[in-house]
């Protein structure tokens, strides 16, 4: 029959082995919007999910709380599951990041993708001046106005970045830009936002041609914001595919200290037993040598 001894020291083996094992995790997955992340009221849309190689299931969370499942399907090359939309609307509109698990094994989530739904209220009205063309190393300015009421507005240029970079200023929204590169040459548009992921209609579009010059400046592309009052998002709701409760075990952090803890545990009482045995031990030989001194 073992002893308490072995059977604590097989305890302690197995959990360590149980540690290291939880402490594996899924590589990052992807997500990435169809056919663009900023999608026209009332137009279809898509969300794609995909993960490493072996995953059994994605989950597709917005910052609301609400899920949708899917199972990726093998007659799909590129792997990864499609989550549609049919119809776009502020209540589709938010903050997504994906999930996937293989088994008992989660992964970490998602870049987050924010997904805005365009064509809201009202059309706004953008110029720019001196005027659409200016010679590089010139000094241009965007003015951007909109009738419904919001402080926020967004200025991109076709084919160029989505991440908007902030200011403050008053209505109509001022964009000063210079000394500008042939970079900045392209098709403008301003967007009204009535909350981060609910956009007006977009204005009609403004050409800059930058003409030969000495450019000064770098080319890099820009995205303007003009921040005023904020406001409340829109409320988010499940799209298409069935919804769940979202996982307790996506946080593997808290359940790792857990177990760690106990391990630690485990390898105290490990050391004391150890050392109340050799105590006792000890103590026996000492008691036995003296008997036999005494014997002599």
């Amino acid at each position: 029959m073992p002893s308490p001894l072995t059977a604590l020291l097989c305890l302690g083996l197995c959990l360590s082995w149980r540690i290291s094992t939880q402490k594996q995790a899924l590589t990052r997955t992807s997500i990435w919007a169809e056919p663009d992340s900023r999608i026209p009221e009332g137009k279809p849309a898509a969300i794609w999910c995909q993960g490493p190689p072996g995953a059994e299931e994605y989950q597709l969370r917005s910052e609301g709380g609400l899920s949708a499942w899917g199972r990726p399907q093998r007659s799909r090359a590129r792997g990864g599951v499609r989550f549609p939309i049919a119809a776009m609307t502020s209540r589709t509109a938010g903050r997504y990041r994906c999930f996937c698990h293989s088994g008992e094994l989660w992964s970490e989530p998602s870049e987050p993708l924010d997904l805005v739904v365009t064509g809201m209220y009202d059309t706004p009205t953008l110029w720019v001046q001196p005027g659409p063309t200016v010679t590089s190393g010139g000094n241009v300015t965007f003015y951007f106005r909109l009738e419904t009421v919001t402080n926020t507005f967004f200025l991109l240029r076709e084919g160029g970045p989505s991440h908007p970079q902030g200011s403050h200023g008053a209505v109509p929204a001022v964009f000063p830009e210079g000394p500008v590169t042939s970079a900045r040459t392209g098709t403008y548009r301003c967007f009204g936002a009535y909350s981060a992921h609910v956009w007006s209609f977009p204005s009609e579009p403004v050409k800059l041609l930058v003409t030969a010059g000495l450019p000064r400046g770098g080319g890099r592309r820009k995205v303007w914001e003009v921040r005023g009052e904020e406001r409340v998002g829109a409320v988010l709701h499940p799209i298409s595919g069935p919804s769940a409760p979202a996982p307790a075990a996506w946080d593997h952090t808290a359940q790792n200290l857990l177990r760690i803890g106990l391990a630690v545990l485990v390898l105290v009482a490990l050391t004391w037993l150890l050392a109340e045995d050799w105590l006792c031990r000890w103590r026996t030989r000492e008691g036995a040598g003296r008997a036999q001194a005494g014997m002599d």
